[in-house]
């Protein structure tokens, strides 16, 4: 792989660029963009890199501006979650504190001068990634960086370099002081933008990672050859591959709602109906409710008699809730029911028999069942 004379850099960028070069300040385009640039993949989230003080990028951009802009920074201390840096360093520098190779390269976006200092474009032909000088003190520094290495592997199918891959994994404790909202980003991320969802299991199994963050998925590889027949849902996934979704969601912190999601998946993933009983089929529909369509994907094959099943009540619009019912609780109260714990216990007792016939569901038969 050689460098081309120029890159497709978006006019927003540039615009940026030379406000800040026509001030005096050096500025390159750095980061991811230039990365997948280079790999012809599409990406328009550039970065910029400048030897601007923050107070100058903010004195020249009194606005939000579309593209990340940064000052030209090194590492002075860290302890492996959060760093302390110092400005009005050189471009180097700024380079040189950068996790992986492929990540250090720089363009300059009006000049179309190129910064290559850790060989990043050879990596990138290669298809190898490596740290940036140390791995060790690389992932020392921020043990994310581990999970990003892997993340980076799965997507773009590269080789971890030896020692990077032997730093991470005696680093893997580190992984740790981490809080859990950066490891499930991190984690989920991966999961999207993998070329294979098994490979990246595989690589935070290998690594230790799972073992730290997500011991509920075990050491097991019997589930990975379906993983990635599933589809990108980064809960679903978590909760395919869990023994116990439930707690995998807690720790890392997921929304409630993914946390219900996932504690029911758990609960109804071995417990499907009958395809050719369609009353045990309206009855499970109507006890999994929104969850329905999780458990059909993760459905073992052949899963397209169930899935019929499925679509042909819903096609019914067969009444599957409590307020599908032809009766409210107000309708049970005036035909004698007494108010309170009774009503609710009536209404499930004729949801039952509306789930065996849906053409029950009608007020004149249900109030003479009560």
């Amino acid at each position: 792989m050689t460098f081309p004379e120029k890159l497709p850099i978006p006019s927003e960028v540039l615009k940026i660029a030379k406000k800040l070069e026509d001030a005096g300040f050096e500025t390159w385009c750095v980061g991811g963009a230039i990365r997948d640039n280079l790999l012809r993949l599409e990406n328009h989230d550039f970065d910029l890199t400048t030897s601007a003080p923050p107070a100058e990028v903010q004195r020249l951009f009194r606005r939000t501006v579309p593209v990340r802009i940064t000052t030209f920074r090194k590492d002075i201390q860290t302890d492996g979650r959060h760093a302390v840096v110092e400005f009005g360093v050189s471009l180097m520098d700024d380079l040189a504190r950068r996790d992986f190779t492929i990540n250090a390269i720089a363009y300059h976006p009006i000049r179309h001068e190129w910064r290559d200092p850790f060989q990043g474009e050879q990596d990138l032909e290669k298809k190898l990634i490596r740290s940036v000088g140390d791995p060790n003190w690389r992932f020392q520094e921020d043990y994310l960086r581990i999970l990003r290495a892997l993340r980076f592997s799965a997507r773009f199918e590269f080789r971890i370099h030896a020692r990077t891959l032997e730093a991470a994994k005696a680093n893997a404790q580190g992984l740790a002081q981490l809080s859990a909202e950066r490891v499930r980003d991190e984690w989920f991320k991966g999961l999207q933008t993998a070329k294979k969802m098994s490979k990246l299991v595989t690589l935070w199994r290998d690594v230790g990672a799972t073992r730290i963050w997500l011991p509920e998925m075990g050491a097991g590889s019997g589930e990975l050859g379906a993983v990635d027949k599933l589809p990108r849902d980064p809960v679903l996934l978590s909760a395919f591959l869990a023994k116990d979704p439930a707690s995998l969601l807690t720790r890392l912190k997921c929304s409630t709602k993914d946390i219900e999601r996932g504690r029911a998946i758990g609960l109804w993933r071995e417990k499907y109906p009958d395809a050719k009983d369609p009353i045990a089929v309206r009855r499970w529909l109507a006890a999994v409710g929104q969850y329905a369509d999780d458990l059909l994907a993760l459905l073992p094959a052949p899963r397209s008699l169930l899935t019929q099943a499925v679509e042909k009540i819903r096609a019914a619009h067969a009444p599957l809730t409590l307020k599908d019912l032809a009766v409210k609780g107000d309708d049970l109260i005036a035909a004698g029911v007494r108010p309170g714990p009774d009503v609710g216990e009536t209404l499930a007792r004729l949801l039952e028999e509306v789930l065996e016939d849906p053409a029950r569901n009608t007020k004149a038969y249900l109030l003479s069942r009560v």
